[in-house]
């Protein structure tokens, strides 16, 4: 009885929190809503958010996190198999190094998908520097390069292989994983992309960023022609665009939409389809009206100049296999003539990297992630990715497409004038240009909107002054503890859900109920 009544005093104090943070949203938003309102028709700076200073990332050990444990004192060895391109074993490894730790288990190295679309035969030490992945994470969780010979010869049976469920929470790992790694003493689990929750307590939270965004890090080759491209990009401009552009075939194949192509597309794509035989068959126009489709590159171009970006500013593509070459492309080179791509800056330099596209996957990563406005035409793996570590690093400009709202208005661009359609596209983006008060901190992927970023406390001076901040917006501690799976949300309290559809609107809920789909990129 008492730890009935303690899950329902937990349920009600989460509920209450809930009820305080939209009711302080609405009060906020009556205050500052003329302001809000002025700036919104002034219009943002397009190529970075005023209130990026104010927050950075925050991911440091709290004092009462235990250091890890020793190898030989560990539940036993656990083995990683990352699937799918560079982007999606990176959510991969850095989710293996949390998992490892729930476990009180030493993790091996992982490996590296060899076998999917892409076959690239890298191995991790092939992509990521290996000698400050192990010692930055040795406070964390024990990592080796491989299970030792003594233990592998004790084994009385191969290492145990299982697949665990996507978006697992900690305590299906303890009940369903470890007992087995008890028994066996290594366990592999295979196909290890996306496969623990997003929402983990603060700490399991901090050490996913502390993965992720410190001790990953590229090899030195790698890193080099990366930083190379970078120069290059900042000696012909001030400020770049990044534009990470999946129109690769097999892309176009899996989203089941439909590009103008005729039936020579129809035939093409859906023959590439057949890879996937677990596919649905999909409705061209649904998905596009569901906002499922990526934009071509000439979509892309027309956001962007709608968007305010001249046809002066500099590009950096960063593409595969473009579907049907330079005569897609040509469009958007038309509206940005300053056009740019890794092959154009460094023919000589990307040889030796020519066979390996997951590599070459990690230059472009850096020049990405590295520019001044970072542009996606879909919601894949690296967007999702590059846009969680922009934030990470104080909400670099990075624009996702509302393409939901976009794809209707490309139908009906020849409707209306320019100054129409720019003023539309503006609107339609609202929530979608990287601005820090666009997603509740915990709500939705983590690897996308990360947890572990604070608030950078108030000067002396703005106090004195008493200027706007986006405080004022976000009347929440971005360091806020998330809730349990225990503790979800009362979805039938009528009175939290009339607050959240008055919210309806605001920019923050754009995407807390968007639908999870993963295309290995």
């Amino acid at each position: 009885m008492l730890f009935g009544l303690g899950l329902i005093s937990l349920f009600t104090g989460h509920v209450a929190s809930d009820l305080e943070w939209y009711s302080q949203r609405l009060v906020k938003r009556s205050f500052f809503y003329s302001r809000l309102e002025g700036r919104r028709r002034e219009g943002i700076d397009i190529w970075k958010s005023k209130y990026s200073n104010l927050f950075y990332g925050c991911s440091e050990r709290g004092r009462n996190f235990p250091s890890a444990i020793r190898e030989r004192a560990s539940n036993g060895y656990l083995l990683i198999a990352a699937s799918g391109g560079l982007n999606q074993q990176r959510t991969g490894i850095t989710d293996a190094v949390v998992v490892a730790r729930i476990l009180n288990a030493t993790l091996v190295v992982p490996e590296l998908d060899h076998r999917s679309y892409w076959k690239d035969d890298s191995d991790f030490v092939n992509i990521f520097d290996i000698d400050r992945f192990i010692p930055y994470l040795a406070k964390d969780v024990t990592i080796v390069k491989r299970v030792p010979d003594k233990v592998m010869r004790s084994m009385e049976k191969p290492p145990y292989t299982m697949r665990v469920p996507r978006k697992s929470p900690p305590e299906y790992y303890l009940d369903q994983v470890l007992p087995i790694l008890l028994r066996r003493r290594v366990v592999q689990l295979t196909k290890f992309d996306y496969r623990l929750a997003s929402n983990l307590d603060e700490e399991l939270q901090k050490l996913r960023c502390r993965v992720n965004y410190h001790g990953l890090r590229f090899i030195k080759s790698i890193q080099e022609i990366g930083e190379r491209l970078v120069t290059k990009m900042r000696k012909m401009a001030k400020h770049y665009i990044a534009v990470h552009l999946r129109f690769e075939p097999d892309m176009l194949a899996f989203s089941g939409c439909y590009f103008g192509g005729g039936e020579k597309e129809r035939f093409e794509l859906g023959e590439i389809r057949k890879r996937w035989a677990t596919l649905p068959d999909l409705s061209p126009d649904g998905e596009r009206e569901r906002g499922k489709c990526p934009l071509t590159p000439h979509e892309v171009g027309l956001m962007l100049r709608a968007l305010g970006f001249a046809n002066n500013t500099y590009l950096y593509v960063a593409s595969g296999e473009i579907y049907g070459g330079e005569e897609t492309l040509r469009p958007l080179r038309e509206l940005f003539p300053n056009f740019y791509t890794k092959e154009m800056l460094a023919v000589e330099d990307l040889k030796p990297f020519l066979p390996f596209s997951s590599r070459l996957a990690a230059i472009d990563y850096i020049v990405c992630d590295e520019s001044d406005v970072f542009v996606t035409n879909n919601n894949g793996n690296m967007a999702k990715i590059l846009a969680g570590r922009r934030r990470y690093a104080g909400h670099k400009r990075t624009i996702r497409p509302n393409a939901k709202k976009l794809s209707a208005l490309f139908m009906a661009r020849d409707q209306m004038d320019w100054d129409t359609f720019s003023k539309k596209v503006k609107a339609s983006q609202r929530g979608f240009m990287g601005e820090p008060d666009e997603v509740r901190p915990g709500r939705g992927d983590f690897h996308e909107y990360p947890s572990c970023i604070c608030e950078r406390p108030f000067t002396d001076d703005e106090n004195s002054k008493g200027e706007d901040r986006m405080s004022a917006r976000i009347p929440v501690n971005l360091k806020e503890k998330v809730h349990s799976k225990y503790v979800g949300e009362n979805q039938g309290d009528e009175s939290l859900q009339r607050l959240k559809r008055s919210m309806a609107e605001e920019p923050i809920s754009l995407r807390e109920n968007e639908d999870d789909e993963i295309f290995p990129d």
